[in-house]
């Protein structure tokens, strides 16, 4: 009977981030530890949501909403100082934060039924220094949500064509339309797309001058014609 009811009722999925934050391993040795990681992870990321630019105002954000956290975080010891979050971050392996994060992202994207994500590149300012050059992200980004889904680094802007396949790869894009700009019009990446299970609007300016030359005559051809004999939509 139990397997008949979930089988006919989807249930809706686990989007606490303690969740999908569980097999995060606590860097810190265990007689050490007066904040559980959980807790850090859940302040941490609420307070970044809420506006939080660093360490200090992450504090500030815990303290004040201390009430409010313990309504689901056990928080034995308070909130954590700054200096805490920040030590405890600076030890988890980047790679498998971002694992843990990319989950419950795209867990969260499922319900949010997301209908448009725009693929950018940006260059993040004051990233750079004498020995690394600046940090250039691709990310995506829902539009109407105004969340963030995913993002790839690469070495320069040139290299986001290929970036691009990588960060599509770790998004669910059924029922979405991606919106890309002029460098993102390439064979390989609406093909990506497609695949993904998404539609997609690629912007041609002169990089693709006889897609673009082509283009412009369709539509001209197609006016001179009243549209008769295309199969269009309206």
């Amino acid at each position: 009977m139990a397997s008949s009811f979930l089988a006919s009722h989807k249930l809706p999925p686990d989007l606490s981030i303690p969740k999908h934050f569980s097999k995060l391993k606590d860097p810190r040795r265990a007689h050490r530890r007066l904040h559980l990681l959980q807790d850090i992870i859940v302040v941490a990321l609420c307070a970044i949501i809420a506006g939080a630019q660093d360490w200090q105002e992450i504090e500030t954000f815990g303290c004040k909403r201390l009430a409010w956290l313990r309504g689901f975080l056990k928080l034995p010891n308070g909130i954590p100082a700054h200096d805490t979050f920040e030590r405890v971050f600076d030890r988890l392996k980047p790679q498998a934060f971002q694992a843990c994060f990319r989950e419950w992202v795209q867990a969260v994207q499922q319900v949010l039924n997301i209908k448009q994500v725009a693929i950018d590149g940006k260059t993040l300012r004051g990233s750079g220094s004498a020995q690394l050059g600046p940090l250039h992200l691709v990310s995506a980004w829902a539009v109407d949500q105004r969340l963030s889904l995913g993002q790839v680094a690469v070495d320069a802007k040139s290299n986001e064509i290929t970036a691009i396949p990588v960060l599509l790869e770790l998004l669910d894009l059924h029922g979405a339309l991606v919106t890309i700009d002029a460098r993102g019009c390439q064979k390989a990446i609406a093909q990506k797309i497609i695949e993904r299970g998404g539609d997609y609007a690629l912007t041609v300016k002169d990089n693709q001058e006889l897609l673009r030359t082509d283009i412009q005559q369709s539509l001209i051809d197609a006016c001179e014609r009243d549209f008769a004999g295309l199969e269009y939509d309206h």
